[in-house]
């Protein structure tokens, strides 16, 4: 049975990590909400994901990721639920992110092309690419995108999530550094990208919860929650990330330990480049299967 929860402001916001975007964004977090459009997000968690040895399992991987679609779609069946997202004809390019500590699971990506390939796209029209993409006849093509990747702190943005995931469709993504990411929104209106993301898929099978300077990683903050979260809203999808990470950070070390940058990019894809809705308050988070310690 699924159960849907709206987490707030209040508790979005709570916290040293955020407390700075309080103040600049107030007089739109503010409004009032109630009659307002609603972003619509999926939590699926199953404790089967990651075995005893460390080892993803496909098959459960494969039943939360059409647990989640279904779910979103208002569909029973997978391939059915898939049809509403992706044509025969479409040339499909599968975003992924192939950072060496936390990579996009391979289950997960052998998951996606699954469905899509049995929507009826011939696997020659769908590629799995990161830092080539521009280079990418498929995605060079593409007329339809689906983005996914794992959800972690970052120590330009804030965060890792889907909003910052499409920086390689730039050729000099480093122009986007600067105010902590702010940019970023603007890359979804680029002609290799715009209106042609037709899902957004953070894993969160494993997360890193904090970090501090480029490229840092330490397994002690690595944690295995063994969850998707799937929308079309991907703002909406980096906000509710956002908040779980804070909570995981509280939840480690009893306190919300300030990030290199705040997430600053998430508002601004919101309130200036109209990408989503980074309002909590107006975000439905519906919750599917085990939640033992979900935090959200």
């Amino acid at each position: 049975m699924a159960k849907q929860k709206t987490i707030t402001r209040r508790d979005f916001l709570r916290g040293t990590a955020y407390g700075a975007l309080a103040l600049t964004f107030s007089s739109s977090l503010h409004k009032e909400s109630e009659a307002e459009e609603k972003a619509r997000v999926i939590l699926v968690r199953d404790e089967r994901a990651i075995d005893s040895k460390g080892r993803i399992n496909p098959e459960v991987v494969q039943q939360m990721l059409d647990w989640g679609v279904c779910e979103l779609m208002g569909e029973k069946d997978p391939v059915e639920a898939w049809r509403r997202l992706i044509r025969p004809d479409d040339r499909v390019g599968i975003k992924s992110n192939v950072w060496y500590h936390l990579p996009t699971p391979e289950e997960l990506e052998s998951a996606i092309v699954k469905r899509v390939m049995e929507v009826g796209v011939p696997k020659k029209n769908i590629g799995i690419d990161d830092r080539g993409v521009l280079n990418h006849p498929i995605f060079k093509s593409a007329t339809a995108l689906i983005n996914v990747r794992p959800l972690r702190t970052h120590h330009w943005s804030g965060i890792g999530g889907c909003i910052k995931n499409y920086i390689m469709f730039v050729s000099m993504p480093w122009l986007y550094h600067g105010n902590a990411c702010s940019p970023l929104g603007s890359i979804w209106g680029k002609a290799i990208v715009k209106g042609k993301t037709r899902l957004n898929i953070l894993s969160l099978i494993r997360t890193q919860f904090y970090n501090r300077g480029p490229h840092h990683f330490d397994r002690r903050f690595v944690s295995e929650y063994k969850g998707l979260l799937i929308g079309k809203d991907p703002v909406a999808l980096d906000s509710v990330g956002a908040r779980l990470l804070q909570l995981q950070r509280i939840a480690y070390f009893g306190e919300d330990r300030p990030l290199d940058n705040p997430p600053t990019h998430i508002f601004v894809a919101d309130e200036t480049y109209k990408l989503g809705l980074s309002d909590l308050r107006r975000i439905e988070v519906v919750k599917l299967g085990w939640m033992e310690d979900s935090l959200i």
